[in-house]
């Protein structure tokens, strides 16, 4: 992307009521099918848009005060270039394929902020989710999978959040491995946790990056939504313990319903968590080391394929 094509991109990324989609095919028709420059573009009065580019009234209108941002957001860029905040469109090669092939067009985020190593992207990449009130044995399940993702090079991804998201990021790190943490808020409003991580993204073991416009604050809808980017952006999801409603929850349900293998650490009896219940909902029952529970009833040694974590 080149960097007077921020602005643009920032404005078009963050469209008020826009669905995700209908912003992706808009960038689509602008860039390749109508394959003309974002200037022209917004340069264009309700008619021609319309016309063009086959927008409703609404649609046209959205686009004209969206306009208005342009040089406010000019002077956003500025500071994200200055603060070394790189923005990495959809149709970058340093966007990260894992993210498109599994929220496809419809979910995937069309601009991502990030700061630091933007080349664990592209390496093996494990979440590991939970509760933030997380118990001891959940507890040492995400240290355990989070050692053996450092000592194997893959990536542990984190929500950030209070349990076990940043047990899994700050045991991935103590243990010289990496991380990619996906923010519920603006790349810009980071500021604590940034001077947190600040070796280690100079390091080039951690990664921040957030789908939110760069100045927004923390909410509970953008940390619902950040749960869908997590999961979207992992090979291989572990949950360490959940509840029956809430994120982890979720984004697990979420998860099974799009096909996607959800390990889930086989509870006790005596716990009070929701893992099993998960478990009976589809997802595969893995041991207190990651290790998949043969014979249990999602156990299939012809469909399943091994684990990263699964002894040879």
């Amino acid at each position: 992307m080149e960097m007077r094509d921020y602005p643009y991109w920032i404005t078009l990324a963050h469209l008020p009521n826009w669905k995700t989609a209908r912003i992706y095919n808009l960038l689509v028709d602008i860039g390749y099918n109508h394959n003309t420059s974002f200037e022209d573009f917004f340069s264009r009065d309700i008619s021609t848009l319309k016309k063009d580019f086959a927008l409703s009234s609404k649609e046209s209108e959205d686009i004209l005060r969206a306009r208005d941002n342009l040089q406010n957001n000019s002077f956003l860029a500025e500071e994200l270039i200055s603060e070394r905040v790189e923005l990495v469109s959809f149709d970058s090669p340093e966007y990260p394929i894992t993210l498109r092939n599994n929220l496809g067009t419809k979910y995937s985020p069309p601009l991502l902020y990030a700061k630091g190593n933007t080349k664990l992207f592209f390496e093996d990449k494990i979440a590991i989710v939970g509760s933030r009130n997380v118990s001891d044995k959940g507890a040492e399940f995400t240290k355990h999978i989070a050692r053996k993702c450092a000592s194997e090079n893959k990536v542990v991804i984190s929500g950030y959040a209070r349990g076990v998201d940043k047990i899994a990021l700050e045991t991935a790190i103590e243990n010289n491995g990496m991380g990619i943490v996906i923010l519920p808020q603006g790349i810009m409003t980071f500021k604590s946790g940034f001077k947190k991580l600040y070796k280690y993204i100079i390091e080039g073991r951690v990664l921040v990056v957030s789908t939110y416009p760069p100045k927004a604050g923390w909410s509970v809808g953008f940390a619902m939504g950040r749960n869908v980017y997590l999961y979207g952006l992992a090979e291989e999801i572990y949950v360490a313990e959940s509840d029956n409603k809430g994120g982890t929850w979720s984004g697990a349900i979420d998860g099974l319903r799009k096909g996607r293998k959800i390990f889930v650490r086989k509870a006790t009896s005596e716990e009070k968590c929701a893992n099993n219940e998960l478990i009976a909902k589809g997802a595969i029952a893995v041991d207190d080391f990651g290790n998949i529970i043969k014979g249990t009833r999602n156990y299939d040694k012809g469909a399943i394929q091994k684990t990263f974590f699964e002894i040879q």
